[in-house]
Protein backbone atom coordinates (compact mmCIF):
# COMPACT_ATOMS: atom_id res chain seq x y z
CA UNK A 1 0.00 0.00 0.00
CA UNK A 2 1.44 3.18 -1.25
CA UNK A 3 1.72 6.76 0.92
CA UNK A 4 -1.45 8.37 1.95
CA UNK A 5 -2.31 11.21 -0.46
CA UNK A 6 -5.94 12.10 -0.11
CA UNK A 7 -7.32 14.43 2.39
CA UNK A 8 -5.99 14.41 5.65
CA UNK A 9 -8.59 16.30 8.16
CA UNK A 10 -10.68 13.22 6.91
CA UNK A 11 -8.26 10.86 8.68
CA UNK A 12 -7.70 13.20 11.82
CA UNK A 13 -11.20 12.98 12.30
CA UNK A 14 -11.61 8.83 11.90
CA UNK A 15 -8.59 8.29 13.99
CA UNK A 16 -8.40 11.32 16.47
CA UNK A 17 -5.56 13.97 16.47
CA UNK A 18 -2.80 13.17 14.48
CA UNK A 19 -0.44 16.15 14.98
CA UNK A 20 2.48 14.74 12.06
CA UNK A 21 -0.31 14.56 9.40
CA UNK A 22 -2.32 17.89 9.69
CA UNK A 23 -2.56 21.29 11.75
CA UNK A 24 -5.69 22.17 10.38
CA UNK A 25 -9.45 20.73 12.67
CA UNK A 26 -12.36 19.60 11.78
CA UNK A 27 -15.26 21.43 13.31
CA UNK A 28 -16.99 18.03 13.51
CA UNK A 29 -16.42 15.57 15.70
CA UNK A 30 -18.04 12.05 14.31
CA UNK A 31 -15.69 10.53 11.51
CA UNK A 32 -16.94 11.32 7.71
CA UNK A 33 -19.23 9.06 6.24
CA UNK A 34 -23.13 8.01 6.98
CA UNK A 35 -21.49 4.97 9.46
CA UNK A 36 -19.34 7.60 11.69
CA UNK A 37 -22.62 9.14 13.09
CA UNK A 38 -23.70 5.13 13.95
CA UNK A 39 -22.36 5.09 18.13
CA UNK A 40 -21.54 1.09 18.31
CA UNK A 41 -19.16 -0.89 20.61
CA UNK A 42 -15.86 -0.95 18.23
CA UNK A 43 -14.31 -4.80 18.22
CA UNK A 44 -11.04 -5.47 19.54
CA UNK A 45 -9.64 -6.36 16.50
CA UNK A 46 -11.08 -3.00 15.30
CA UNK A 47 -9.24 -0.83 18.65
CA UNK A 48 -6.27 -2.52 16.72
CA UNK A 49 -6.40 -2.06 13.64
CA UNK A 50 -6.91 2.11 14.56
CA UNK A 51 -3.93 2.07 16.72
CA UNK A 52 -2.12 0.65 13.81
CA UNK A 53 -3.58 2.97 10.89
CA UNK A 54 -2.69 6.12 13.70
CA UNK A 55 0.83 5.06 13.41
CA UNK A 56 1.26 4.98 9.43
CA UNK A 57 -0.96 7.91 8.77
CA UNK A 58 0.81 10.39 11.61
CA UNK A 59 4.17 9.32 10.13
CA UNK A 60 3.30 9.01 6.96
CA UNK A 61 5.41 5.27 6.18
CA UNK A 62 3.87 2.66 4.13
CA UNK A 63 2.67 -1.04 5.68
CA UNK A 64 5.29 -2.12 4.18
CA UNK A 65 7.85 0.34 6.46
CA UNK A 66 5.62 -0.11 9.22
CA UNK A 67 6.23 -3.91 9.36
CA UNK A 68 9.63 -3.66 8.79
CA UNK A 69 10.16 -1.15 11.95
CA UNK A 70 7.79 -4.12 13.75
CA UNK A 71 10.58 -6.65 13.50
CA UNK A 72 13.23 -4.54 13.38
CA UNK A 73 11.89 -3.57 16.93
CA UNK A 74 11.05 -7.17 17.81
CA UNK A 75 15.09 -7.98 18.12
CA UNK A 76 16.08 -5.22 20.22
CA UNK A 77 16.21 -6.05 24.01
CA UNK A 78 12.95 -4.36 25.62
CA UNK A 79 9.27 -3.63 25.15
CA UNK A 80 8.94 -3.71 21.39
CA UNK A 81 6.10 -1.15 21.60
CA UNK A 82 8.34 1.89 22.72
CA UNK A 83 11.52 0.57 20.77
CA UNK A 84 8.97 0.84 17.82
CA UNK A 85 7.72 4.28 18.73
CA UNK A 86 11.49 5.29 18.72
CA UNK A 87 12.24 3.91 15.82
CA UNK A 88 9.50 6.17 13.83
CA UNK A 89 10.62 9.26 16.19
CA UNK A 90 14.35 9.29 15.27
CA UNK A 91 13.01 9.58 11.49
CA UNK A 92 14.77 12.52 9.99
CA UNK A 93 11.56 13.44 8.69
CA UNK A 94 10.53 13.60 12.17
CA UNK A 95 13.29 14.97 13.78
CA UNK A 96 12.86 18.04 11.05
CA UNK A 97 9.08 18.46 12.44
CA UNK A 98 9.59 17.95 16.26
CA UNK A 99 12.33 20.31 15.93
CA UNK A 100 9.78 23.05 14.28
CA UNK A 101 11.51 23.31 11.13
CA UNK A 102 8.26 22.22 9.24
CA UNK A 103 4.48 22.49 10.21
CA UNK A 104 4.26 18.63 9.78
CA UNK A 105 6.18 15.60 8.58
CA UNK A 106 5.25 15.70 4.81
CA UNK A 107 6.09 19.32 4.85
CA UNK A 108 9.25 17.71 6.88
CA UNK A 109 9.70 15.07 3.78
CA UNK A 110 9.61 17.76 1.34
CA UNK A 111 12.49 19.64 2.98
CA UNK A 112 14.70 16.49 2.91
CA UNK A 113 13.72 15.31 -0.51
CA UNK A 114 15.23 18.75 -1.76
CA UNK A 115 18.15 18.87 -0.61
CA UNK A 116 17.67 21.48 2.04
CA UNK A 117 19.16 19.93 5.07
CA UNK A 118 22.27 18.85 5.77
CA UNK A 119 23.38 16.49 8.49
CA UNK A 120 27.30 16.36 9.89
CA UNK A 121 28.17 18.41 6.99
CA UNK A 122 26.84 15.94 4.41
CA UNK A 123 23.51 16.34 2.44
CA UNK A 124 20.79 13.59 2.99
CA UNK A 125 17.83 12.97 0.71
CA UNK A 126 16.39 9.99 3.00
CA UNK A 127 13.81 11.07 4.93
CA UNK A 128 13.63 7.53 6.45
CA UNK A 129 17.31 7.96 7.56
CA UNK A 130 17.58 7.34 11.47
CA UNK A 131 19.24 10.52 13.18
CA UNK A 132 21.93 8.87 16.11
CA UNK A 133 22.86 10.79 19.27
CA UNK A 134 25.67 13.37 18.17
CA UNK A 135 24.26 14.32 15.05
CA UNK A 136 24.35 17.75 13.62
CA UNK A 137 21.24 19.05 11.42
CA UNK A 138 22.00 22.15 9.80
CA UNK A 139 20.03 24.23 7.33
CA UNK A 140 21.75 24.78 3.68
CA UNK A 141 22.97 28.07 3.23
CA UNK A 142 21.22 28.99 0.38
CA UNK A 143 18.70 32.20 0.73
CA UNK A 144 15.62 30.06 -0.23
CA UNK A 145 16.21 27.78 2.13
CA UNK A 146 16.81 30.31 5.08
CA UNK A 147 13.65 32.05 4.03
CA UNK A 148 11.37 29.08 4.07
CA UNK A 149 12.20 26.85 7.05
CA UNK A 150 12.08 30.97 8.57
CA UNK A 151 8.80 31.26 7.61
CA UNK A 152 8.35 27.50 9.00
CA UNK A 153 9.78 28.38 12.63
CA UNK A 154 7.27 30.83 13.14
CA UNK A 155 4.07 29.44 12.79
CA UNK A 156 5.73 25.45 14.53
CA UNK A 157 3.29 22.01 14.28
CA UNK A 158 3.95 21.76 17.86
CA UNK A 159 4.99 23.92 20.63
CA UNK A 160 7.91 22.57 22.43
CA UNK A 161 11.16 20.54 20.92
CA UNK A 162 11.86 17.39 23.37
CA UNK A 163 14.28 17.05 25.61
CA UNK A 164 16.81 15.11 23.45
CA UNK A 165 16.71 17.97 20.81
CA UNK A 166 17.82 21.13 20.69
CA UNK A 167 17.80 24.06 18.48
CA UNK A 168 19.65 27.11 17.74
CA UNK A 169 17.26 29.15 15.64
CA UNK A 170 19.93 31.84 15.15
CA UNK A 171 22.34 29.79 13.21
CA UNK A 172 19.85 27.05 12.27
CA UNK A 173 21.61 24.73 14.06
CA UNK A 174 20.26 21.42 15.51
CA UNK A 175 21.60 18.62 18.04
CA UNK A 176 20.12 15.71 18.56
CA UNK A 177 21.39 14.90 22.26
CA UNK A 178 20.07 11.28 22.84
CA UNK A 179 17.19 8.67 22.12
CA UNK A 180 13.15 10.08 22.53
CA UNK A 181 11.57 9.13 25.89
CA UNK A 182 8.31 8.13 25.84
CA UNK A 183 6.44 10.61 27.17
CA UNK A 184 7.91 12.88 24.78
CA UNK A 185 5.89 11.03 21.87
CA UNK A 186 3.24 13.81 21.17
CA UNK A 187 1.14 11.06 19.29
CA UNK A 188 -1.79 9.10 21.40
CA UNK A 189 -1.81 5.91 21.12
CA UNK A 190 -1.42 2.57 22.76
CA UNK A 191 1.54 1.02 21.78
CA UNK A 192 0.57 -2.41 22.88
CA UNK A 193 -2.38 -3.00 20.55
CA UNK A 194 -0.21 -2.03 17.35
CA UNK A 195 2.41 -5.13 19.06
CA UNK A 196 -0.48 -7.19 18.95
CA UNK A 197 -2.30 -6.12 15.96
CA UNK A 198 0.91 -7.37 14.08
CA UNK A 199 1.23 -10.85 16.15
CA UNK A 200 -1.51 -11.93 15.83
CA UNK A 201 -1.30 -11.52 11.61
Amino acid sequence: MSRYRGPRVRISRRLGDLPGLTRKKSKKTSPAGEHGQQSHKPSEYSLRLNEKQKLRFNYGISEKQLLKNIKLAKKVQGSTGIILLQILEMRLDNTIFRLGLAPTIPAARQLVNHKHIIINNQNISICSYQCQPGDIITVKQKSSSKTLINTYLNFPGLANIPSHLELNKETMIAKVNGIVERDWVALQLNELLVVEYYSRK
